[in-house]
């Protein structure tokens, strides 16, 4: 089983525009559609439909419509009450794919929710083959909170993903020393915070065909206790470090629709392929072909597996001073 953990799942309403979208402009929109979400309850939904044993971990009230949502989808889950309601996030997707998003802070979680959220994720782990903790944090929890969890599961049969930001990602690699998980998912940006870079030097370059600059980047990450980076690039694929090595997936040929959830669609590939037992290019094939596969899809639509094209996904091993192809 894999258990997803959101400590701050939405409600996601994805509005398309049938063309740019304008500053202070009047516009009509073409659809309009709300799905349970978080990046978490993401990687759940994407999991469930290759037909995975995935169970969503959040915080959420009896009554509070992310339970309905998640219900309707067939998701499996299991909640912590909470006084607030689930928040709603809004993206604005544009004809070719560029999306605009406004998040909501969260409901506040106090000690006791905290405290039973922590509960409930160690209590999982003892049926759990991968722990997958991501997004953001909501008020009332500190930036330490998932490198605390991480520690709690250290020693545990279980492999642990995050895939978080800013100061929770900060926190997190600051803990490398005491407990690291087994995968990190950083895009770009989030590396070069972590590590002194330049994110729009690293995507650039990325964009250009070179990656050398990634992976010496998250190859730091490495040197400081990190297991495993998947460092996901956008239109320029994704690159995989590990101690024993370093990769790159190009994206395969795609109309972009909307990247919303594309980054955890990516994170929910690594995992499938993970427990399949596959090798480490492979992992990273299966990252970036359910990546794609939701980038072309409308609103936060998830991609099931026929949707997957792993043929189409190129994967080539990069040494620190040339690549082998």
């Amino acid at each position: 089983m894999i258990v997803t953990v959101t400590p701050n799942p939405s409600i996601d309403r994805t509005i398309t525009l049938p063309g740019a979208l304008v500053r202070g402009a009047v516009h009509r929109v073409s659809s309009v559609t709300d799905e349970p979400g978080g990046k978490g309850v993401n990687v759940a939904r994407a999991l469930g439909l290759a037909g995975l044993d995935a169970l969503a971990v959040l915080p959420a009230a009896e009554a509070d419509p992310m339970l309905s949502a998640l219900r309707a989808c067939g998701v499996p889950y299991a909640t912590v009450p909470v006084r607030g309601a689930v928040r709603t996030n809004v993206a604005i997707t544009e004809r070719d794919g560029t999306t605009t998003k406004l998040n909501e802070p969260g409901a506040s979680l106090d000690a006791e929710a905290l405290n039973a959220l922590t509960r409930t994720v160690i209590e999982a782990a003892q049926r759990a083959e991968w722990i997958v903790m991501s997004g953001s944090l909501p008020p009332g929890v500190p930036a330490s909170w998932y490198a605390d969890v991480v520690a709690e599961l250290a020693g545990r049969n279980c492999r642990v993903a995050v895939d978080t930001s800013d100061a929770p990602l900060s926190a997190l690699a600051a803990s490398f020393g005491r407990a690291a998980p087994d995968l990190i998912k950083p895009n770009a940006e989030e590396l070069a915070g972590l590590t002194g870079a330049s994110g729009p030097e690293l995507e650039g370059a990325a964009a250009a065909g070179d990656p050398m600059p990634v992976i010496t980047a998250a190859r730091q990450l490495v040197e400081r206790g990190a297991r495993t980076i998947l460092v996901t690039l956008g239109a320029a694929g994704a690159v995989l470090v590990e101690p024993s090595g370093s990769w790159l997936a190009g994206s395969p040929p795609i109309t972009p629709r909307s990247t919303v959830g594309a980054g955890d669609s990516a994170l929910a590939g690594y995992v499938r392929a993970a427990l399949a037992g596959a090798s480490a290019p492979d992992r990273l094939r299966m990252a970036v072909a359910y990546g794609s596969a939701a980038a072309s899809l409308p609103g936060s639509a998830l991609p099931g597996p026929e949707l997957i094209d792993l043929e189409a996904v190129p994967v080539k091993a990069i040494s620190l001073s040339r690549s082998d192809t």
